[in-house]
């Protein structure tokens, strides 16, 4: 993903971007599959952009439970300073789910005003808010499936939350069926018996991480 493409500099010529990133002493790093991108606790203020593949935000708890809080897609923004505080020993990551890249920034000089009086410091900031808008609207439907009781409504939830966001019943997961278990809390044998059920009764066929939601009664779209 090229920098004109980010959401974080929409809006900001190409020129003013390249600009920015040195005068924000920016910096790019890759990673390998399974690399942790920033580790909550010790990532010094910094906030970070996906520029290039997919990364999960885990968390480890004392017994080593991991948890998928969020799936962080290209473009996408993460860091401490825009979630929480790692609290009862838990441990945070945001963890690249593949060949990744990412670009990191100091937190601190994207809110102090801009020494060289940057014409587009105020744009990056609004830009980034509105990042920080769609994380925590991500968290929120996390919270919305946790919120059911049973593994079926949790993922009757989430289904029916794909659904709405492709606008068809038919839609791609982000992950695979062992890192759903993970994001709905639930044992994955469990989980996976509790498909199988869906599958028999016509609610729900799945072909990898491809979903077709019948649930609601609501016919595929094309």
């Amino acid at each position: 993903m090229e920098y004109g493409e980010l959401a974080l500099f929409q809006g900001i010529a190409g020129s003013e971007v390249e600009a920015m990133i040195r005068c924000f002493h920016m910096r790019r790093a890759r990673f390998a599959p399974g690399e942790t991108v920033c580790a909550y606790g010790e990532s010094c203020g910094e906030i970070g952009v996906l520029l290039r593949g997919q990364a999960d935000l885990l968390r480890f708890d004392y017994a080593g439970t991991r948890t998928i809080l969020a799936r962080v897609e290209a473009g996408d923004a993460f860091g401490e300073v825009l979630a929480f505080t790692p609290e009862l020993g838990d441990c945070v990551e945001i963890v690249s789910a593949g060949e990744s890249e990412a670009l990191f920034m100091e937190f601190d000089h994207l809110m102090k005003r801009c020494e060289n009086a940057c014409g587009y410091h105020s744009r990056l900031v609004q830009n980034m808010f509105r990042l920080v808008t769609e994380q925590t609207r991500r968290l929120s439907r996390r919270v919305e499936v946790l919120s059911r009781r049973s593994i079926r409504e949790k993922l009757q939830c989430y289904f029916r939350l794909c659904r709405l966001e492709a606008g068809s019943n038919a839609f791609l997961l982000p992950f695979t069926l062992s890192a759903l278990a993970d994001y709905i809390s639930a044992d994955r044998s469990a989980m996976m018996r509790e498909l199988k059920k869906m599958r028999e009764e016509r609610l729900v066929s799945v072909e990898g991480r491809q979903v077709v939601w019948r649930g609601d009664g609501a016919t595929e779209r094309s």
